[in-house]
């Protein structure tokens, strides 16, 4: 459950070797490289979510209500103020080109949606294909960083790990306490559908707020693990009526 963020933070140090290394980068290449990465978020966000299409009445359910759960808790909001703050707060401090490159890398590699599903994802199911989509693309933009702010990107390894395990360790405990692969499927199709917005967002085809839609991940959880009980007292009152 932890080799997804393992992977993850390797993937930077190895990427801002590289960038330490490797001379200026065209930004055609990096377009080309970056867009195909996209599309294999697409990819690997439509193949979990369509492999539980039993599920996808409560998945379409879940989406809505989540959404709306998000949209009203500003989970989106408190993501992009989180960025602004510290970047604020680096712009006007008088720290050094190594706390530059600590700073602006683990915002990039940490706030964000990706990190959070895929983790969530490594712990519950032991599914890391999204942590290794973002392995590589924060690996080549650790490249970029680490060619423009210098070796101070390697810090942000550590930070990535702790992040996005603890994540996965707290995910796996509630996997563990659920104990039904039928509601970790219906889970996983929903996280699946995220990561189709994700790889969207990163093709530049639409900005989806999927930080507002990850409360539907919790209520898919929630309405699969209930959806026995509501049929089974539905049955009762047609039965009594």
């Amino acid at each position: 459950m932890l080799l997804g963020a393992i992977v993850n933070a390797v993937a930077i140090v190895i990427g801002t070797t590289l960038g330490r290394c490797i001379p200026g980068i065209r930004d055609g290449t990096k377009t080309a490289i970056l867009q195909g990465l996209s599309l294999a978020v697409v990819l690997i966000g439509l193949s979990m979510a369509l492999a539980d299409t039993a599920d996808l009445l409560i998945v379409v359910v879940s989406m809505a209500i989540g959404g709306a759960l998000g949209e009203w808790l500003g989970i989106e909001s408190w993501l992009d103020r989180v960025g602004q703050r510290i970047e604020s707060r680096f712009k006007t401090g008088s720290t050094g080109r190594v706390a530059q490159a600590f700073v602006t890398a683990s915002l990039v590699f940490c706030v964000g949606s990706m990190s959070i599903v895929g983790a969530i994802q490594s712990g519950v199911q032991g599914q890391n294909n999204t942590l290794y989509v973002k392995s590589m693309l924060d690996g080549f933009t650790a490249i970029l960083f680490a060619s423009t702010f210098g070796p101070g990107v390697y810090l942000s390894a550590p930070v990535v790990l702790i992040y996005e395990g603890a994540i996965a360790l707290a995910a796996h405990v509630i996997g563990a306490a659920l104990a039904n692969q039928a509601v970790i499927a219906c889970l996983t199709a929903t996280g699946g559908l995220l990561i189709v917005g994700i790889g969207l967002t990163l093709l530049g085809v639409k900005k989806i707020a999927v930080g507002n839609l990850l409360p539907a991940m919790l209520v898919a959880a929630v309405l699969k693990g209930l959806a026995p009980h509501i049929n089974h007292a539905l049955h009762a009152w047609w039965q009594l009526g």
